[in-house]
């Protein structure tokens, strides 16, 4: 058994496709435009070792609060395979300003860095 997608809804098509397309290697499929539910259009963008992405829109769908802990997923988690790729993305992070929480060695052994993507949420690096 394994994850077939996991989809994520957005104020801003373009932007969650280009980041998921720049930071991780994703390829993206055709849009999208339902014919069924007006308004909703999505992407599907395929990571090469990890599940798909759905990215969805939908005409007037409003944000949630930012920052605040609420239930539901808490972030997504993605290997990138080194810690020297982990560095890498953290510098580049750091450079457009969406690094939330630096590379450190975590408790348990892990080598992990938090960035977040055009709408907020968060996504953990692992190496």
């Amino acid at each position: 058994m394994k994850i077939a997608h996991v989809a994520l809804w957005t104020t801003n098509l373009a932007a969650q496709k280009a980041f998921w397309c720049e930071y991780f290697g994703g390829q993206a499929n055709d849009l999208y435009i339902s014919k069924n539910r007006p308004g909703f259009q999505s992407y599907f963008v395929s990571l090469a070792e990890g599940p798909t992405i759905e990215l969805m829109s939908l005409e007037g769908i409003e944000t949630g609060p930012i920052g605040k802990e609420l239930t539901g997923w808490a972030h997504l988690a993605i290997s990138l395979g080194s810690r020297k790729q982990v560095d890498e993305m953290v510098d580049k992070a750091t450079a457009q300003n969406i690094l939330v929480s630096p590379a450190r060695v975590t408790d348990d052994g892990f080598y992990e860095a938090i960035i977040r993507d055009p709408d907020g949420n968060l996504i953990e690096i692992v190496g």
